[in-house]
């Protein structure tokens, strides 16, 4: 037993656990030291993000004279200046109610106005036909041709003559 004792000086009768206490002082110095240092890391902080502030603020780059439309700069707005201003500017998403019934609607309207006479440009005097009346007109007039050495076109009839440079299809298909 006394060789016991000699080769672990910690387990000397005392069942194997530490005699001494942590002193309750060097617990409050700790702590006083730790709330020193994370004051000291807020400050340096603070005092970094006001210079690295300032330096951005002098080094931006000026904004869009097109994008200003009030005296206020959107970079340096709040968050309830920017969400008021978005709400005034956006419009509000219209939801589609019924797809198919709205897509029908479209092409139906789209139909209509394929099939139908109307002015695209009165002051010029541009107007729409049908497509089937168009078709007609095409078969019947031809489409025009351009003279050798010419670069505008030219209808293929003249004062009553017919011009044609286009060779007939064979007749056998």
């Amino acid at each position: 037993m006394s060789d016991e004792h000699r080769k672990n000086p910690h387990s000397a009768g005392n069942g194997g656990f530490e005699e001494e206490d942590l002193r309750p002082m060097a617990v409050f110095y700790f702590m006083a030291g730790l709330a020193v240092v994370t004051v000291m890391v807020y400050f340096v902080l603070t005092g970094a993000y006001s210079i690295l502030m300032k330096y951005d603020r002098r080094h931006q780059t000026p904004v869009n004279p097109m994008a200003v439309r009030t005296n206020t700069d959107p970079r340096t707005m709040k968050l309830d200046q920017m969400q008021t201003r978005l709400e005034n500017t956006f419009p509000k998403p219209v939801l589609e109610r019924n797809e198919g019934e709205e897509l029908s609607t479209n092409v139906r309207d789209q139909d209509d106005m394929l099939a139908s006479y109307g002015w695209v440009d009165q002051k010029n005097g541009i107007v729409r036909i049908p497509i089937d009346r168009a078709m007609d007109l095409l078969a019947q007039r031809g489409l025009p041709v351009r003279p050798e050495g010419s670069t505008t076109a030219v209808p293929e009839k003249q004062s009553g003559k017919t011009k044609s440079t286009a060779k007939p299809a064979p007749a056998g298909n």
